[in-house]
């Protein structure tokens, strides 16, 4: 027969209510965590933004815009720069659909070259809102939404403004960018805004500026000295036509050869009071930015969206340019 002390049962009671909370505990701390997760409510959203550049206050206004909305309604976001390299873009698009992101807002580098990348996006079952450029004719069946600044409607305004500047016609350039379906618009529509008056205007060159600066400075430069009669520039956005300002600008032109551009970026409205932008229509990517957002939200609540979102455009005049010359609209 064994006996056993009371000290000796109640180390054996205490050793034994060791081991249970050994075993028990990390459970209960297990329960709790999972229990504390599926009160504070759903996955969290995941959105990704894929411009064309970030090179231009245009598309960082609207990466901006959708950073703060998605902050201030705690979704995770992120801004996948390709800086005008169509093969980086494609390899941003396929990384956004292997980490299944909840939506892509997507500005296209070249409308029709994209196709690849929106099909693994449509693949992974992660939708697309198209921003500000639209794709491809072949590709719009590959995103959900549309949304821009009305670009045929921007040529528009400044063509007419231009007719109505030059009564009898003009000697002009152009400064545009072939391979952006916005900006394809955007010529288109200038042409039709010259309206009736068409004829009466002579197209002496027409170059690709990129959209940029630098680019467009060297070609209109070369543009002014060897067309001495040239009146007027039209440019695709603000960057080209500042680029064509400067250019004017070396050649002591300035006010003999007029600068037509849309955007009317807070550089573009400082060129405007300054007298070295003629007329500027406007783009508008804080609202583009936030219908962009809105569309995603009821896209993913199952509420229908607008295939084409297309946000009107208008002629910036003096007063507007000098009560909005550090921002956007």
């Amino acid at each position: 027969m064994i006996f056993f002390t009371m000290e000796d049962f109640m180390k054996k009671k205490l050793l034994g209510m060791f081991c249970l909370s050994i075993f028990f505990i990390p459970m209960m701390f297990a329960n709790g965590a999972k229990d504390s997760g599926a009160k504070n409510g759903k996955k969290q959203l995941k959105f990704a933004f894929l411009p064309n550049t970030q090179n231009n206050t245009f598309q960082s206004t609207i990466n901006d815009t959708l950073k703060n909305l998605c902050d201030t309604n705690g979704i995770a976001y992120i801004c996948l720069d390709p800086d005008y390299d169509l093969n980086k873009q494609l390899n941003q698009l396929s990384d956004v659909a292997t980490k299944k992101y909840d939506v892509a807002f997507v500005i296209p580098v070249d409308s029709n070259g994209i196709t690849a990348g929106l099909t693994d996006l449509k693949n992974a079952g992660v939708p697309v809102i198209n921003v500000d450029t639209p794709v491809g004719k072949d590709d719009l069946s590959l995103v959900q939404s549309v949304v821009a600044t009305d670009c045929y409607m921007a040529g528009q305004l400044i063509g007419k403004k231009m007719s109505e500047d030059f009564p009898n016609g003009a000697k002009i350039a152009i400064l545009d960018m072939p391979f952006n379906e916005s900006c394809i618009n955007r010529v288109n529509g200038f042409f039709n805004g010259l309206g009736a008056d068409k004829s009466k205007f002579t197209v002496l060159d027409q170059q690709d500026g990129k959209g940029a600066l630098d680019v467009s400075l060297g070609l209109a430069g070369d543009i002014v000295t060897a067309h001495p009669d040239l009146e007027a520039f039209f440019c695709i956005n603000d960057p080209s036509a500042l680029g064509a300002a400067a250019a004017i600008r070396a050649a002591n032109k300035t006010g003999k050869i007029q600068v037509y551009s849309i955007d009317a970026s807070p550089d573009g409205k400082k060129a405007l009071l300054d007298g070295e932008f003629t007329a500027v229509a406007a783009q508008v990517p804080i609202q583009i930015a936030r219908n962009s957002f809105q569309e995603a939200l009821d896209l993913l609540a199952g509420k229908p969206v607008k295939k084409s979102l297309l946000l009107p455009s208008h002629l910036v005049d003096k007063a507007e340019a000098e009560e909005t010359v550090n921002a956007w609209q």
